[in-house]
Protein backbone atom coordinates (compact mmCIF):
# COMPACT_ATOMS: atom_id res chain seq x y z
CA UNK A 1 0.00 0.00 0.00
CA UNK A 2 2.84 2.47 0.76
CA UNK A 3 4.78 1.55 -2.38
CA UNK A 4 1.38 2.79 -4.00
CA UNK A 5 1.07 5.67 -2.61
CA UNK A 6 4.48 6.69 -3.11
CA UNK A 7 4.42 6.06 -6.52
CA UNK A 8 1.37 8.23 -6.74
CA UNK A 9 2.58 11.09 -5.00
CA UNK A 10 6.05 10.98 -7.30
CA UNK A 11 3.74 10.87 -10.54
CA UNK A 12 1.64 13.94 -9.01
CA UNK A 13 5.26 15.28 -8.33
CA UNK A 14 6.24 14.60 -12.31
CA UNK A 15 2.81 16.07 -13.73
CA UNK A 16 3.21 18.95 -11.40
CA UNK A 17 6.54 19.66 -12.00
CA UNK A 18 5.44 19.03 -15.83
CA UNK A 19 3.29 21.79 -15.54
CA UNK A 20 5.62 24.22 -14.06
CA UNK A 21 7.48 23.58 -17.03
CA UNK A 22 4.54 24.28 -19.40
CA UNK A 23 3.83 27.75 -17.85
CA UNK A 24 7.25 29.15 -17.62
CA UNK A 25 7.41 28.21 -21.05
CA UNK A 26 4.63 30.13 -21.98
CA UNK A 27 5.51 32.98 -20.48
CA UNK A 28 8.37 33.14 -21.67
CA UNK A 29 7.10 33.10 -25.13
CA UNK A 30 4.41 35.74 -24.38
CA UNK A 31 7.07 38.14 -22.84
CA UNK A 32 9.35 37.57 -26.12
CA UNK A 33 6.15 38.19 -28.29
CA UNK A 34 5.76 41.42 -26.34
CA UNK A 35 9.03 42.47 -26.68
CA UNK A 36 8.88 41.69 -30.41
CA UNK A 37 5.78 43.91 -30.66
CA UNK A 38 6.61 46.88 -28.37
CA UNK A 39 9.73 47.12 -30.51
CA UNK A 40 7.35 46.93 -33.49
CA UNK A 41 5.32 49.72 -32.02
CA UNK A 42 8.59 51.74 -31.29
CA UNK A 43 9.13 51.20 -35.01
CA UNK A 44 5.69 52.71 -36.14
CA UNK A 45 5.49 55.34 -34.11
CA UNK A 46 9.11 56.28 -35.45
CA UNK A 47 8.36 56.05 -38.79
CA UNK A 48 4.48 57.81 -38.13
CA UNK A 49 7.08 60.97 -36.85
CA UNK A 50 9.27 60.83 -39.74
CA UNK A 51 6.26 61.07 -42.60
CA UNK A 52 4.83 63.99 -39.90
CA UNK A 53 8.11 65.84 -40.16
CA UNK A 54 7.80 64.97 -44.18
CA UNK A 55 3.93 66.06 -44.38
CA UNK A 56 4.14 69.45 -42.72
CA UNK A 57 7.57 70.13 -44.99
CA UNK A 58 5.52 69.84 -47.92
CA UNK A 59 2.67 71.50 -46.42
CA UNK A 60 4.52 74.50 -46.04
CA UNK A 61 2.75 77.43 -47.48
CA UNK A 62 6.27 78.77 -48.69
CA UNK A 63 6.97 75.66 -50.97
CA UNK A 64 3.77 75.63 -51.83
CA UNK A 65 3.91 79.44 -53.07
CA UNK A 66 7.17 78.73 -54.43
CA UNK A 67 5.99 75.59 -56.87
CA UNK A 68 2.92 77.57 -57.56
CA UNK A 69 5.26 80.72 -58.61
CA UNK A 70 8.07 77.63 -60.79
CA UNK A 71 4.32 75.71 -62.19
CA UNK A 72 1.75 77.76 -62.73
CA UNK A 73 1.68 80.55 -64.57
CA UNK A 74 -0.45 82.60 -62.61
CA UNK A 75 -1.04 86.39 -62.07
CA UNK A 76 -2.52 88.83 -59.56
CA UNK A 77 -6.86 89.56 -59.79
CA UNK A 78 -7.34 92.42 -61.48
CA UNK A 79 -10.37 94.20 -60.43
CA UNK A 80 -12.02 93.99 -64.41
CA UNK A 81 -12.42 89.76 -63.40
CA UNK A 82 -14.90 90.54 -60.79
CA UNK A 83 -18.62 90.80 -62.17
CA UNK A 84 -21.85 91.44 -60.38
CA UNK A 85 -24.53 89.06 -59.78
CA UNK A 86 -27.14 90.77 -61.79
CA UNK A 87 -25.43 90.22 -64.86
CA UNK A 88 -24.53 86.04 -64.06
CA UNK A 89 -26.84 83.76 -66.27
CA UNK A 90 -29.36 82.52 -64.48
CA UNK A 91 -29.20 79.19 -63.07
CA UNK A 92 -30.27 76.27 -65.39
CA UNK A 93 -33.82 74.16 -64.21
CA UNK A 94 -33.49 70.83 -62.79
CA UNK A 95 -33.48 67.76 -64.94
CA UNK A 96 -34.89 66.10 -62.13
CA UNK A 97 -36.89 66.44 -58.99
CA UNK A 98 -34.10 67.23 -56.27
CA UNK A 99 -35.86 64.57 -54.09
CA UNK A 100 -36.46 61.83 -56.92
CA UNK A 101 -35.32 58.63 -55.83
CA UNK A 102 -33.47 57.46 -58.46
CA UNK A 103 -32.54 60.61 -60.48
CA UNK A 104 -30.02 58.84 -62.94
CA UNK A 105 -32.50 56.01 -63.88
CA UNK A 106 -34.76 59.05 -64.67
CA UNK A 107 -32.35 60.48 -66.74
CA UNK A 108 -32.05 57.02 -68.51
CA UNK A 109 -35.54 56.22 -69.14
CA UNK A 110 -36.15 59.20 -70.58
CA UNK A 111 -33.16 60.87 -72.14
CA UNK A 112 -35.15 64.00 -73.33
CA UNK A 113 -35.27 65.99 -71.04
CA UNK A 114 -31.27 65.79 -70.46
CA UNK A 115 -31.25 67.84 -73.86
CA UNK A 116 -31.69 71.45 -72.40
CA UNK A 117 -31.48 74.48 -74.80
CA UNK A 118 -28.09 76.55 -74.69
CA UNK A 119 -28.03 79.50 -72.46
CA UNK A 120 -27.14 82.07 -73.54
CA UNK A 121 -24.81 84.68 -72.03
CA UNK A 122 -24.75 89.10 -72.46
CA UNK A 123 -21.03 89.46 -73.19
CA UNK A 124 -19.74 93.29 -72.22
CA UNK A 125 -20.21 95.18 -75.33
CA UNK A 126 -23.86 94.13 -75.95
CA UNK A 127 -23.24 91.27 -77.43
CA UNK A 128 -24.17 87.70 -76.82
CA UNK A 129 -21.85 84.59 -76.33
CA UNK A 130 -23.84 81.42 -76.40
CA UNK A 131 -23.05 78.42 -74.76
CA UNK A 132 -22.25 75.81 -77.91
CA UNK A 133 -24.51 73.12 -77.84
CA UNK A 134 -23.14 69.03 -76.87
CA UNK A 135 -22.98 67.41 -80.12
CA UNK A 136 -22.94 63.48 -80.32
CA UNK A 137 -19.89 61.63 -83.01
CA UNK A 138 -21.58 60.99 -86.02
CA UNK A 139 -21.01 57.76 -87.29
CA UNK A 140 -21.12 57.68 -92.03
CA UNK A 141 -24.33 55.78 -93.05
CA UNK A 142 -23.77 51.94 -93.82
CA UNK A 143 -21.65 51.62 -90.90
CA UNK A 144 -22.08 51.11 -87.50
CA UNK A 145 -20.43 52.22 -84.08
CA UNK A 146 -19.86 49.65 -82.65
CA UNK A 147 -16.52 47.49 -84.43
CA UNK A 148 -17.99 44.19 -83.31
CA UNK A 149 -21.04 44.05 -85.14
CA UNK A 150 -20.83 42.36 -89.37
CA UNK A 151 -21.16 45.46 -91.91
CA UNK A 152 -24.81 45.34 -93.39
CA UNK A 153 -26.01 44.50 -89.55
CA UNK A 154 -27.41 47.18 -87.06
CA UNK A 155 -26.72 46.62 -83.36
CA UNK A 156 -29.64 46.89 -81.50
CA UNK A 157 -29.10 47.94 -77.35
CA UNK A 158 -31.87 46.83 -75.15
CA UNK A 159 -33.85 49.52 -73.21
CA UNK A 160 -34.03 49.34 -69.08
CA UNK A 161 -37.16 47.65 -68.17
CA UNK A 162 -39.55 50.34 -66.46
CA UNK A 163 -41.18 48.01 -64.38
CA UNK A 164 -37.52 46.69 -63.11
CA UNK A 165 -36.11 50.26 -62.54
CA UNK A 166 -39.07 50.72 -60.13
CA UNK A 167 -38.61 47.40 -58.15
CA UNK A 168 -35.17 48.84 -56.85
Amino acid sequence: MMRLLNMCVIAALVAAAAYVYKVKFESTRQAERLANIRTEIRREHDLIAALRAEWSRLDSPARIQDLAKRHLALKPIEPRQFDRFDTLPERPPDLVPPDAYDPIGILIDKPEIAEVPPATVPARKGTTASVPKRTTPSVPKGTTANASVPKGTTASVPQPNSSSMSKR
